[in-house]
């Protein structure tokens, strides 16, 4: 379960970062996925139009506290 938690962290990682450089310019890798937030969920919220940028860097920073908090769970590794 904790790998599972720890991919779903690493695309929502990518899903906010992605959504950054596409806001800042133009990403064309994988857009329909990795641009979901930003093209869905954005545009139908007023309030994160007007941050979008900051949004997006937040949905990255979550994505990332989850692959974090997923790695100082594991078990430790004897050796």
């Amino acid at each position: 379960m904790r790998k599972i938690l720890q991919g779903l962290g690493v695309l929502v990682f990518l899903i906010g970062v992605s959504g950054a450089i596409d806001h800042l310019w133009y990403q064309p890798l994988f857009g329909i996925v990795l641009n979901s937030f930003n093209r869905f969920v954005i545009p139908n919220v007023s309030f994160l139009q007007e941050y979008a940028l900051f949004a997006n860097l937040a949905v990255a920073a979550l994505g990332g506290a989850l692959v974090l908090a997923m790695e100082a769970l594991a078990p430790e590794r004897r050796g």
